[in-house]
């Protein structure tokens, strides 16, 4: 399936068996899987996790169900990553609270 880049460089397996579980957690995610694999390769934030779990989160002012950040949780191995789970927000600051690791610049 796909295997978008994190910004460590470090491929990130998006299986069809994990696809199926973040859809089946959360149905609205189903058709959203290009926002997930923009939001791994080109995040606004990445958070820490706290099991060493890696989350990226990025901002859609359009979504299939509104404005939301799309949240992509994924583990990060020496050479090699995967999918743990994606779903979207409307209240991006708590997970921020957890520990912002890495922001994009923003255009001022």
């Amino acid at each position: 399936m796909e295997r978008p880049v994190s910004k460590k460089g470090i491929p990130i397996r998006i299986t069809g068996e994990r696809w199926i579980h973040v859809v089946e957690s959360h149905d609205y995610m189903a058709g959203n899987l290009d926002l997930v694999v923009e939001t791994v390769e080109d995040p606004d934030y990445i958070v820490t996790g706290r099991k060493g779990e890696v989350i990226a989160l990025r901002h859609y002012e359009t979504t299939s169900i509104s404005e939301k950040s799309v949240v992509a949780v994924y583990r990060e191995l020496t050479d090699d990553g995967f999918l743990i789970t994606a779903f979207m927000t409307s209240q991006p600051e708590t997970i921020l609270r957890k520990g912002i690791l890495w922001r994009k610049l923003m255009p001022s």
